[in-house]
């Protein structure tokens, strides 16, 4: 009798006991990945390709929080700081240095040397990722490469042709600049400037296409020669003196500059794919780009790509290079460029005939020769993010002179002498 119970116990309950204890580690083995991005649009969602990467990779989740733009930057910093950041965001170029020498992100070298479509991006993109200590903290995802949008309604009405140098800039943004119902007031401005956060772009299209440097190739100032001085004083008198440039500008952010070139209230600004949808949405045919003007020294261009990086806090690096390196690839990386609007890193998708015939894309290929990036200096993205808009908001309010703010700047980077 005590035999058949013994029996009967290994036979009906320690068989529940294994698949209890199986189960358990079944359920023990899916890992969560936490994703935190950003899209201009809103509307978009990267629901699609989190569908697709968990059905092709059962044992890992993807748990995506969108950050708004304006707050992105502090609140990774903040959750850094905390010791709770995510295992994988985007990453703007000009992040990079402050967060390597804060040990925030972890080297990818070894997962990038393994992983096969490694050669399907463009060179160009690893040589401008790669950071100063060799090595490879980010996950390349999108080219973002600026260029000047246009209302092609309102040149053809005064029978204007689009600007290729700063000279010709300036002479067609005064004309576009006019009172249209004859009321004495201004109702279109030549030239949408962003003043506010994320307008560094803007500025050293000019800026730095006419002499001035932030960090000479022997590692000094160039931002208080005479010509730097000079190139910084006529982006802003392009506000306070040719008055091309609505009287909100030195707070205006990118949600004012975009709906003003929509309501027609300025006939040129400065931007990427991100908001080409948009515009056709409202403006058709109406609005087309072109490569930014030409400086006194020749072209510059933000090449603002953004990359994913894998944090050095995160427990499961390994699954979250795995996401990252599913979004760099060709296929899945056209369908997040559909969702961003921006431009695929891979060559391969650089071929279709739609990246071919799109003019806003072909806008950015041709300005791709002459696409920089601010220098690789820890103290980049504090410039970006709060020197900047702070010291170019006084310019523009005639609070300080041209060569005072590049003083600022330069004391920022260099510190005092």
């Amino acid at each position: 009798m005590k035999r058949w119970m013994i029996v009967l116990f290994f036979g009906l309950v320690l068989p529940g006991l294994i698949f209890s204890s199986g189960a358990k580690e079944q359920k023990a083995e899916v890992k969560t990945v936490r994703f935190w991005y950003h899209f201009d649009n809103p509307e978009t969602s990267v629901k699609p390709l989190i569908e697709k990467f968990e059905r092709e990779n059962p044992g890992i989740k993807i748990q995506a929080e969108m950050v708004a733009w304006d707050a992105y930057f502090q609140k990774l910093m903040t959750s850094i700081a905390g010791g709770n950041p995510p295992d994988v965001s985007q990453i703007k170029l000009w992040w990079q240095p402050q967060l390597v020498e804060m040990k925030a992100l972890a080297p990818l070298d070894e997962y990038i040397a393994k992983w096969p479509g490694r050669t399907d991006v463009y060179e160009k993109i690893w040589e401008l990722t790669r950071h100063t200590d060799g090595k490879q903290y980010l996950m390349p995802l999108q080219m973002v490469i600026l260029y000047l949008y246009y209302r092609v309604d309102m040149f053809k009405e005064l029978g204007l042709k689009v600007p290729t140098t700063r000279d010709e800039f300036l002479d067609v943004a005064k004309k576009l600049t006019r009172d249209t119902n004859g009321d004495g007031q201004i109702d279109v401005y030549g030239f949408g400037i962003r003043g506010g956060r994320g307008g560094h772009d803007y500025w050293a299209t000019f800026v730095l296409s006419s002499g001035a440097e932030i960090i000479t190739k022997e590692g000094k100032s160039g931002l208080t020669t005479p010509e730097a001085i000079a190139a910084n004083q006529w982006y802003i008198d392009l506000f306070r003196v040719h008055k091309v440039s609505p009287p909100t500008t030195p707070t205006d952010g990118f949600n004012e500059v975009i709906a003003n070139m929509k309501s027609g209230k300025t006939a040129m600004t400065i931007h990427h794919l991100g908001s080409a949808k948009g515009m056709v949405d409202v403006l058709g045919d109406r609005i087309s780009a072109a490569p930014v003007p030409r400086g006194t020294k020749g072209a510059w261009t933000s090449f603002g790509d953004e990359e994913n990086g894998v944090l050095a806090a995160s427990k499961v690096k390994e699954e979250a290079f795995k996401w990252c390196a599913f979004l760099a690839t060709a296929e899945n990386n056209a369908l997040w460029q559909k969702s961003s609007g921006q431009i695929s890193i891979n060559k391969s998708n650089g071929q279709t005939k739609e990246a071919q015939e799109n003019r806003f894309m072909k806008a950015s290929v041709e300005s791709t020769p002459f696409a920089g990036v601010l220098p690789a200096h820890p103290k980049v993205a504090e410039f970006v993010e709060s020197v900047w808009p702070a010291t170019m908001q006084r310019a523009f309010l005639g609070q300080i002179t041209s060569e005072q703010m590049m003083k600022i700047f330069e004391e920022h980077f260099f510190g005092k002498k």
